[in-house]
């Protein structure tokens, strides 16, 4: 009998068999994809924070004031990134996530030539808007994706690697952009084939726009892969497993976890974006240091010491998951505001250049270990909602941080002190005031989170991977 049931078995089991779940990815594939996506984040920032180099000579070209600059860094760029984020994120959930990055590459890569070309403040902005039109389309996608190559246990550590172009990316910009601004910007005027003579400023853009074309072509070589833990089972059709209506509840279930998540990540962008964008400025103005100088020594602090706190923040809140600590996530993202607050504060008040990038220095590796909020934010998510959840965090952590945060302390700088030396003090209002709120904001959601996660990790176990 036991042979006859184990051979034929039910009707319910002939009519619906036990899914079978495929094998994950080879690891080496699924770190070479890794890589090359790291290689495309860090490009995005390059081409993001070049321009944060360029106020004097765009200032001076263009007859526009810091706030008028502080937009074509910050809102220019974030209006298209948050809002087009959201419908490409829809795209990402249904179709080939690997096609709709490499085109996005390409938009980005071509926009950020264009800000070479732009004749006008209007133009310069518009094609920053393109730049952020074809970025919008990276990590919404990337992390799905990577959700998709990598189990559960090893998701941190990848997501870590990616998000290491943030700081690498950003510094490369202001060490290898200090280097050109000082070699390019020696000569007022560069004789261009086709193009006559140009501003030497607006050669940099073409410059760094250059390798996008590399990396798109790189990304033909990376393959779209199987998708995974999605909620409806069996071969529910990708657009009814993703409506909208699904997420909509999705977002209602988890308000509690995810309004701690957004609202502190949000206010420590509103920090980390203004700082980065305004701290080279701030050395000229205040210590009379060269800009491109300036932006070197940042560059370093900012790619050394932003690799490793992501990489100790991912580290440590692997750790405290471990051992049972379930709000590990949001709990290190406080640590950060508390490790690295204070010596923030401290570098825009100290009273020569070598004590302001030592505070610097001390404070960069602790702000960046809330690298792991893009992990806690995968960790209560389902498969089908990944993208667009990704696509709605970077909208509005990037509208509050990369779209205000620059603008404010250029309004309070041009407003309130009404004195371009006195943009020390417009770093200092921002950062001692929203850090705070941000860390009290993490710490209300910490329950939330944990009853979240626990929620999400209990239905993950009763599903098939």
């Amino acid at each position: 009998m036991a042979a006859q049931g184990a051979g034929i078995g039910t009707v319910e089991q002939l009519e619906h068999p036990p899914a079978v779940t495929p094998p994950w990815p080879c690891p080496a594939k699924s770190w070479y994809v890794v890589g090359v996506l790291l290689l495309a984040y860090t490009l995005s920032f390059i081409d993001r924070m070049v321009l944060s180099l360029l106020v004097a000579p765009i200032r001076a070209a263009l007859d526009i004031s810091d706030t008028q600059v502080s937009l074509l860094i910050g809102l220019a760029f974030a209006l298209f990134y948050t809002l087009l984020g959201l419908p490409l994120a829809w795209i990402a959930d249904r179709y080939n996530r690997r096609n709709l990055i490499l085109v996005g590459i390409a938009v980005w890569s071509f926009m950020t030539a264009g800000c070479g070309f732009a004749g006008s403040y209007a133009t310069l902005f518009a094609a920053r808007m393109g730049v952020g039109v074809g970025e919008a389309t990276l990590s919404p996608a990337a992390y799905s994706m990577l959700s998709d190559y990598f189990p559960r246990d090893k998701l941190a550590r990848a997501m870590a690697v990616y998000s290491i172009g943030v700081p690498l990316g950003a510094g490369i910009a202001l060490i290898l952009g200090s280097f050109v601004v000082q070699a390019v910007l020696a000569a007022p005027m560069v004789d261009m084939p086709f193009f006559g003579a140009m501003d030497a400023w607006r050669l940099i853009f073409v410059w760094v726009a250059a390798p996008g074309l590399l990396i798109a072509l790189l990304m033909f070589t990376v393959r779209e892969p199987l998708r995974r833990g999605r909620q409806a089972a069996g071969p529910a059709p990708i657009a009814s497993a993703a409506s909208t209506p699904g997420l909509i509840a999705h977002l209602r279930t988890q308000r509690s976890a995810l309004g701690a998540l957004f609202g502190g990540m949000s206010l420590i962008g509103l920090v980390m974006y203004g700082a980065i964008a305004w701290i080279p400025t701030f050395f000229a103005r205040t210590y009379g240091m060269d800009v491109a100088d300036a932006g070197l020594w940042f560059g370093v602090i900012m790619a050394v010491g932003g690799t490793i706190g992501l990489l100790v923040g991912g580290s440590l809140a692997d750790h405290l998951y471990a051992k049972g600590v379930a709000d590990a996530h949001l709990r290190v993202m406080r640590l950060s505001i508390l490790l690295g607050g204070p010596p923030l504060l401290a570098t825009v008040l100290m009273p020569d250049p070598t004590l302001a990038f030592v505070m610097l220095a001390l404070a960069y590796p602790c702000m960046t270990l809330h690298g792991v909020g893009g992990v806690a934010l995968q960790l209560i998510t389902p498969n089908e909602y990944r993208a667009r959840m990704t696509a709605l965090y970077f909208f509005v952590v990037n509208l509050v941080g990369l779209g205000f945060g620059p603008m404010l302390i250029a309004l309070l700088t041009d407003n309130l002190f009404q004195d371009d030396a006195a943009l020390r003090y417009s770093i200092a209002t921002v950062t001692a005031i929203a850090l705070p709120i941000a860390a009290i904001i993490l710490t209300l959601g910490f329950k939330g989170f944990a009853r979240e996660l626990a929620r999400m990790s209990a239905e993950a176990g009763a599903a098939p991977a």
